[in-house]
């Protein structure tokens, strides 16, 4: 049975914080609130509940998971960023963004991608997001919270906890949620190049929509 933890959206409490924090710790999978949708996360070194996120998300190892960066330091600590990526970086995060990146050896080889060694990464702008990752201390290894079948993420936390209450350890609540995804961008090649459309502007990469 999940914890089911609301929070307020703008001054999350540390003591709900702390708790989630833990529970993560614990090996627990969690959802949690970004300024796009509820993302499920986990402890990045944690085999087992990034299994669970699959069997939830029904996808297989083929599938880009995020790394969630508390800001550009830690998330160059995982990706090699040369100082054009940077300056891109730079002026799209925090924002509704993941970025393809080639992976450092901080990553375990099983999250990223198995041809490319590539990972996504975002720096999210969510306050309850931002507090979680302060309080871990460490990245977040996420995946947008898209259920099998269904073509948006649900947006209401009470309706996760009914339905994912046998299938996560806890629902952090911080109200309505939106219903987009992130905007995708891959910058391992001389040029940005727009993967998904989502939430985010792409001109800030110079990239615009057909």
């Amino acid at each position: 049975m999940a914890y089911y933890l609301p929070i307020h959206p703008d001054n999350p409490q540390p003591r709900i914080i702390n708790q989630a924090v833990e529970i993560i710790r614990s090996g627990g999978v969690i959802v949690y609130p970004t300024e796009s949708c509820f993302a499920l996360g986990c402890q990045l070194g944690d085999k087992d509940a990034l299994e669970r996120i699959r069997r939830i998300r029904q996808v297989d190892d083929k599938h880009h998971f995020t790394l969630v960066c508390r800001d550009l330091s830690e998330l160059a600590a995982y990706a090699k960023v040369d100082n054009r990526q940077y300056r891109y970086l730079k002026s799209a995060m925090p924002g509704p963004y993941t970025v393809i990146l080639q992976a450092t050896r901080e990553v375990p080889r099983r999250v990223m991608h198995a041809k490319r060694s590539t990972i996504g990464l975002r720096v999210p702008s969510n306050a309850v997001a931002h507090a979680l990752l302060e309080a871990l201390g460490e990245p977040l290894l996420s995946s947008s919270l898209l259920l099998p079948g269904e073509a948006w993420p649900p947006t209401e936390g009470w309706e996760i906890n009914e339905r994912l209450e046998h299938e996560v350890d806890a629902v952090v609540d911080a109200g309505h949620c939106g219903a987009g995804v992130t905007t995708v961008i891959d910058l391992t090649d001389d040029d940005p190049v727009l993967i998904r459309l989502g939430a985010g502007d792409p001109s800030v990469f110079g990239l615009g929509v057909s």
